[in-house]
């Protein structure tokens, strides 16, 4: 790779001076950034990308893809190092002064915004995004994936899976997410990542902003095995908004396994579980106090589509020792403590109000497989936070993940009005089919009720003739006052109980025939409000705009190989203490100033030294374990490293004054 003159970063002596030694050449910034630009060459990410590249035809005749192969690895290294760099959006070219991504890209100045912007949008078209999503799936996979023993080679492999939106700003209408940091609804676009079971983000996935993770996680795992990853019988941990039953059921049946976390409105307590076991520690605070204990348990799941059936999962049951919640089943009615005078009294005091029932809070995280160690089960989605969440926090939101790239958009049917017209539209089915149904037994009811009321009234009438008869009949019989009197109110309440019977029956239709009329009614009136609905929604409805992902799928592209260089110089070349830094903190050493100093086979850098001794022994440490790798750059020339001695003329003259 060319980088300019033989020796860049120096100053020409000052002419009609003697002392130049004193003289401090500035250096070239950025310069330590050459690490990330051989730990991609020596991993094989420049090669992948390259390949990718060739492989995407050019749209148009005079295209930047049709040019020369270093200019097409000049800027494919600008895309690939543009975040690295402190910019965040190829339009920050155009106030950019620096030297590191000219550095970087082999060339005295940084491309422009106009060249840059040009040929992302020409890689775009040509489908650089499909191209290069699938060269990062198979570098990734080729340089994490660990199958030296054959007892690796036969472990499944172990995938973190979530979702991410970020927010697009924009005066038209795009589909619309919720932002998990925030929690507004806004127009965004979504993302689905893939990390190992180490936090190493191995791939991404954009798409509209209102698909759901159950969506894009099969498409992920499907383009990551396309890819060249191993996802056979793979174990998926993901949040619970991967909590569907029927989604569940397809991942189990194509020979995955899930782990979830249930949620909140899918379970009562404990008693929804069955079969729980024994609470063992999980874990304890300093000073050996459990905070945390786990349980194996069982639970059913229903299955939406399939009435009645269940999809078993096994959970591991955590209690949370910490955090107390209410209980699910509370007493509405306060009993009063008879041992508390009553406050009229004069000796009433104040007391402390009982305390509510609480009981610890319930964390149940549950999987497909059929059997587990309900400890190790929890300790792996427990990690979930460190090995993805953290990731996305410490290493790629600082590299700008959230900023977008690329406004291009075509107008789409607009899917919320969609969503609720759909809605609406099938209520108004129902009810056209459910009106005429409640009309026609609302009429049935009316005429049994006009049938059975005057068929009860004449037998009420013959009833009472009957009666009149018999108690004539007593009177001709010469009985005295007392027993036809008491015969009298005998007869008359077997006729009573015998007519109110029938007369219940009667009340019964006419109770139903008023329903079903109210029910037809209330049918029609609601008919009205539905197409009312109908049209206010088609006057209010917004046309909808799908952004064009291609350009913020490359750029993401390059956003993850970025992390992942930086994860793999972490492990490589830095010190032990460094085994969980984050980006901030190997940043500082990528973009430290120096002098290039260029042979026929090396690259000589002498990076000049922090202001702080700790970080001067670590960049020590780190000039020493990359001269014992010996990595190349893409020009095949060896890079080394060494730490610049910053001339004091004044102390130096102390120390041989002393001497």
């Amino acid at each position: 790779m060319h980088f300019g003159p033989h020796t860049a970063g120096e100053l020409p002596p000052p002419k009609g001076e003697k002392n130049h030694a004193s003289v401090d050449p500035p250096g070239l910034e950025g310069a330590g950034g050459l690490l990330l630009l051989a730990a991609a060459n020596e991993t094989g990410l420049l090669s992948q990308m390259e390949t990718a590249l060739a492989s995407c035809p050019a749209s148009r005749s005079p295209s930047l893809l049709s040019c020369s192969p270093r200019c097409r690895r000049q800027l494919l290294l600008t895309l690939l190092f543009l975040n690295g760099s402190g910019l965040h959006r190829t339009r920050d070219l155009r106030g950019y002064t620096g030297d590191a991504l000219g550095l970087l890209t082999g060339r005295s100045r940084a491309y422009g915004y106009f060249h840059t912007e040009r040929f992302l949008s020409q890689l775009a078209r040509a489908d650089g995004a499909e191209a290069l999503t699938t060269a990062l799936g198979l570098w990734t996979a080729r340089l994490w994936e660990v199958g030296a023993q054959d007892a690796e080679e036969e472990t499944s492999p172990c995938f973190y899976i979530d979702g991410h939106r970020k927010p697009v700003y924009a005066d038209c209408l795009v589909p619309r997410g919720l932002i998990g940091r925030s929690g507004k609804i806004l127009g965004c676009r979504a993302l689905v990542l893939l990390h190992d079971e180490q936090g190493h983000p191995r791939l991404a996935t954009t798409s509209r902003g209102d698909q759901h993770l159950t969506v894009g996680l099969p498409q992920v795992l499907a383009r990551y095995e396309q890819a060249g990853g191993k996802t056979a019988h793979a174990r998926i941990i993901v949040d619970r908004e991967g909590m569907a039953a029927a989604f569940l059921r397809d991942l189990a049946e194509a020979g995955h396994t899930v782990v979830t976390l249930l949620r909140t409105d899918q379970y009562a307590g404990l008693e929804s579980f069955t079969n729980v076991g024994t609470f063992v520690p999980l874990t304890s605070d300093q000073h050996g106090q459990v905070t945390r204990e786990v349980a194996p348990a069982c639970f059913a799941l229903p299955l939406p589509d399939q009435a009645g059936q269940f999809l078993p999962l096994r959970v591991a049951l955590i209690r949370d020792l910490r955090r107390q919640v209410p209980c699910s089943q509370q007493e509405e009615e306060a009993e009063h403590d008879g041992r508390v005078p009553a406050w009229w009294h004069d000796n009433w005091q104040a007391e402390p109000t009982p305390a509510k029932p609480s009981s610890a809070k319930l964390i149940p995280i549950v999987t497909t497989a059929e059997s587990i160690d309900a400890v190790e089960l929890a300790q792996a989605y427990i990690r979930r936070w460190p090995l993805q969440e953290n990731v996305i926090r410490d290493y790629l939101l600082p590299l700008a993940l959230d900023i977008n790239h690329g406004y291009g958009k075509t107008a789409i049917i607009n899917s919320e009005v969609s969503k609720k017209r759909t809605t609406l539209e099938k209520r108004l089915s129902n009810i056209k089919h459910w009106a005429p149904a409640a009309r026609e037994r609302s009429s049935r009811a009316s005429l049994r009720y006009t049938r059975l009321w005057k068929e009860t009234k004449a037998k009420g009438e013959e009833r009472y003739r009957v009666l009149d008869a018999q108690l004539q009949q007593l009177q001709a019989q010469g009985v005295t006052p007392g027993q036809w009197k008491a015969e009298r109110d005998r007869l008359q309440a077997v006729a009573a109980s015998e007519m109110q019977a029938l007369w219940q029956r009667v009340a019964q239709v006419l109770d139903k025939s008023n329903k079903e009329h109210a029910k037809w009614e209330r049918y029609c009136r609601e008919q009205g409000d539905l197409l009312r609905a109908l049209e206010d929604l088609a006057a209010e409805a917004r046309t909808m705009y799908e952004l064009d992902h291609r350009k913020d799928q490359i750029m993401t592209v390059c956003k993850l190989a970025l992390a992942n260089l930086a994860m793999w110089t972490r492990d490589q070349c830095f010190p032990a203490s460094y085994a969980h830094a984050t980006w901030a903190r190997l940043a500082p050493f990528f973009h430290l100033p120096g002098v290039v100093t260029c042979s026929q086979g090396t690259v000589s850098v002498q990076l000049r030294p922090f202001h702080d001794r700790q970080y001067n022994r670590d960049l020590s440490l780190l000039c020493q374990r990359v001269n014992e790798k010996q990595l190349h750059l893409p020009d095949g020339r060896l890079l080394l490293f060494s730490v610049k001695e910053i001339a004091r003329p004044i102390l130096h003259q102390q120390h041989r004054l002393n001497a």
